[in-house]
């Protein structure tokens, strides 16, 4: 049988390593929302160059101009 001071040592241990676990949750859940407002930061970045660049390709596309062949065909 365990004497209560075996018993009260794997209390502490348990309860350590219960704080140490709630800390790194803590950090973690920091770092994924730091990530989570980027990763929304660089959608919206990347939608606004998607749209800029189909504006581009419309205006170009509606010149109607034609590019002679470079000097060297």
């Amino acid at each position: 049988m365990k004497s209560v001071n075996d018993l009260t040592q794997a209390i502490e241990s348990l309860e350590t390593r219960n704080a140490f676990q709630d800390d790194v949750i803590e950090q973690l859940n920091h770092e994924l929302s730091v990530h989570q407002s980027e990763i929304a930061e660089l959608k919206l970045q990347l939608n606004l160059i998607a749209k800029r660049l189909k504006e581009n390709n419309s205006s170009q596309s509606g010149k109607e101009e034609i590019e002679p062949p470079p000097p060297h065909y």
